[in-house]
């Protein structure tokens, strides 16, 4: 039986993932966990069905993930990994050997002697429901028609995501978290643990977050979200998988790649540079290298990500508000059992600091364990996935303190 045929009452013994080995591409150092293959789950088992919040259920479901390090005998030092909006479950090391071979999008803080230290932690990230990385989501095949479920599928929210991750950690046979990290839409999955399941985590780091996305917030991905409906192409979600609305989509992600960055970022990259030496073009092509870099990333988008699930996953992000869900954020989180370490970056407009003080500010009350960071950065919402700060050396020193039995 494998892996992917497996459901998750299968028995404890054989859940004990194996640990990748250490393969490393030439040129790349010994800090990298090396080669890494996505594994993956299907829950198809006569109880796996997923009450979604929307009132919907959701059979069967796949799961793709990756694992880094080893799950120590007592099975405590498991770290879950959260992702972004357009992340995956290849979060640390290498898929294949070539010079060209790309590192997951954590590798910067995943690895032998890095914050997330994979000879001490047993680090797991999984591509979360709705997503197009491998796990369930709008590109999956419907059982019931045998095509793409498109715009069949059903809504899903932040909770419903971490519902799905918990399945994972059963199948694993992990009882407990040591921590969950996330950063953007991996943070407010972070805070949902806390909230849904406070007997299984023990520290949370939401990292470039909020408790709830702001009008500013919807309002951009309701733009991203138009640029796609808009696309002739698009076809009411019915696009060929070889024709999609690839215009829509990368006009969506110019839109949002915007929001990730700041402007000393965009300034300290681009100015008002021109492409080489053409200077005023006085008409309607490129004239400036920060258009030319947007184009450039809205058309690598739409190589790798899918435009129904862009918006799924949009909405989700939009939906996500742990006041309305729980009268407060005090009601949300008054069951939390974790300690808790918020971050956020001084230039990051998307979700700024004041949404993360929120959080603190409601924890506090509370009487929880909390520490707080406004990290000095001029990179934008994207800090948390580049070097040249402070987090991975904050990340670390709460994770040593978690392992010695204390609190931030």
């Amino acid at each position: 039986m494998t892996r992917a045929e497996t459901s998750r009452q299968a028995p404890r013994d054989s859940k004990q993932p194996v640990r990748p080995v250490r393969q490393f591409p030439q040129g790349r150092d010994n800090g990298s966990v090396g080669q890494v293959e996505v594994l993956s789950v299907t829950f198809d088992g006569q109880g796996d069905v997923l009450h979604l919040q929307s009132g919907e259920s959701l059979s069967p479901i796949t799961v793709a993930y990756e694992t880094y390090g080893k799950l120590s005998p007592s099975r405590d030092n498991a770290v879950m990994v959260c992702h972004a909006l357009s992340g995956d479950a290849h979060a640390a090391g290498f898929h294949g050997t070539g010079p060209a071979e790309k590192p997951g999008w954590w590798d910067i803080l995943i690895g032998p002697g890095k914050p997330l230290d994979t000879d001490r932690f047993f680090v797991i990230c999984s591509n979360f429901l709705g997503s197009c990385y491998g796990t369930t989501g709008p590109t999956s095949i419907d059982p019931g028609t045998e095509r793409p479920y498109g715009l069949t599928f059903p809504f899903f929210t932040i909770r419903d995501m971490v519902d799905v991750q918990c399945w994972l950690l059963d199948y694993l046979g992990i009882d407990t978290l040591l921590a969950v990290i996330g950063g953007s839409m991996g943070g407010m999955q972070a805070l949902q643990w806390a909230i849904s399941y406070p007997d299984r985590v023990r520290g949370v780091i939401p990292i470039a977050t909020t408790a709830k996305m702001s009008a500013q917030g919807i309002a951009l991905n309701e733009v991203g979200r138009q640029a796609i409906l808009s696309d002739p192409k698009w076809q009411d979600g019915n696009y060929p998988e070889e024709d999609p609305p690839a215009r829509g989509l990368a006009l969506a992600r110019m839109i949002a790649h915007i929001t990730y960055l700041s402007e000393e970022s965009m300034h300290r990259k681009f100015g008002r540079r021109f492409i080489g030496d053409n200077g005023r073009s006085f008409n309607f092509s490129r004239d400036f290298q920060v258009e030319s870099y947007l184009h450039h990333q809205g058309d690598k988008f739409v190589q790798r990500f899918d435009s129904n699930t862009y918006l799924y996953i949009s909405r989700a992000m939009d939906y996500f508000d742990l006041e309305l869900d729980y009268g407060s954020l005090e009601g949300a989180f008054s069951g939390s059992l974790a300690s808790f370490l918020v971050l956020s970056f001084t230039s990051d407009w998307l979700f700024p600091a004041g949404q993360s003080l929120e959080v603190v500010g409601a924890l506090k009350r509370l009487g929880k364990e909390v520490s707080y960071c406004n990290i000095e950065s001029d990179q934008g919402h994207d800090a948390f996935l580049l070097p040249g700060h402070r987090m991975g050396d904050l990340v670390a020193g709460f994770l040593n303190r978690l392992t010695r039995g204390g609190g931030p």
